[in-house]
This record gives structure tokens, sequence and C-alpha cells, in this order.
């Protein structure tokens, strides 16, 4: 099998690891293969591919699409290195308001897959940063909502104190004022 699945401290978030097939040739990955995926209980049908490239201290998030446009994400990093983040935020979620975070980077070749329920975001640490990331819905603008980075309930560490973000980013609502269809199922 050429990955590892991980779950985190939030059981639905998975960390994935695949094999690195090196040689002086180069590398070669598999980043996704949908019969390990769902074997391992993924069962999710991607149909949108995005390519995110930031500089240093560059924050994006955090970001999530509501039902009935809810996406889970598969996040990898080509090019450099970031920290990222996914909020549970299913209403009822023993983990809800909860955070984990990860160091995705072209070296270690990690995946992170966050399921439908979360905000996502994430902050560049590398100079640049390519982040690939597979959606299982497609955006969605009527669908899109967000909470501020800085959230003082969620207490994230992002490692920067001034990241630097999007204007749209700045004006994002807290959690507990955010507008949220999702509820923690069993």
């Amino acid at each position: 099998m050429p990955f590892q699945f991980q779950r985190l401290t939030i059981q639905d978030v998975i960390l994935i690891e695949p094999k690195v097939f090196n040689d002086d040739r180069g590398f070669f990955i598999e980043t996704y293969k949908q019969s390990e995926f769902r074997a391992f209980g993924i069962q999710e049908s991607f149909v949108q591919d995005n390519h995110s490239h930031s500089t240093r201290g560059v924050l994006r998030g955090l970001h999530y699409q509501l039902n009935p446009g809810a996406q889970a994400k598969l996040v990898r990093v080509i090019h450099g290195e970031i920290w990222d983040v996914a909020v549970d935020i299913r209403k009822g979620s023993p983990s809800f308001g909860c955070w984990v975070g990860e160091k995705l980077s072209a070296e270690n070749a990690r995946l992170m897959y966050i399921p439908k329920g979360f905000a996502h975001g994430f902050c560049v640490l590398s100079h640049v940063a390519d982040i690939l990331y597979k959606v299982t819905e497609e955006w969605s603008p009527e669908f899109e909502r967000g909470i501020i980075w800085n959230d003082p309930e969620i207490k994230i560490n992002w490692g920067v104190s001034e990241p630097i973000l999007s204007s749209k980013d700045q004006q994002l609502p807290l959690l507990k004022d955010a507008e949220n269809n999702f509820v923690f199922k069993l």
C-alpha cells in the first residue's frame, strides 16, 4: 500500500503519507488512489482541483462552504511549506471549535484530508509555497463562508503574529457569529 493514513486528534481529519519512490532520476509519488482512500473509509469523489501560490506570511482562511455546497478537501504542497489547519464547526460535535494543524511541505509529501463540516486555512512558512487541493464540490460564491483567523475562542497557534491577509479574510466573523449549517452525526 503506497499510503499510510493517520487519524489526527480530531479523528475525522486524516494525515496521509504517500510512499515516495526515489532514484537517480528523481521521484514518483501516487498522491491519490480512489481504491485505497475508499478502503480506509474516505468515500469522497473529487470534482475540482485548485492551485494556490503564496509568499511567506500569507494566511488564507478560515474558509468553508455551507450545505448543500459543502466541500471536503485533500490538501498537498508541491513547493515550499505551510501550516495547514482544520477547525471542527459541526454543531453538537465533541470537538466543536477545536482545531488540528500539520506542517505540509514538498519535502515531507504529506497530504491532509479535511471532511465537510470543517473550516480550513493555511499559513505559508517558506519563502513561497504552491498548494494543490482537491475538493468534492465546485466553488460556489453563494455558499462560501468563513471565520476570522484569530478567533480568541479557537486560539489557533499560526506561528505568525501579523499575517498577510486578503481584505475579505480580515472581515470574517467569529465562529459564534458565523453562518453554519453543519450538524455532527455519529
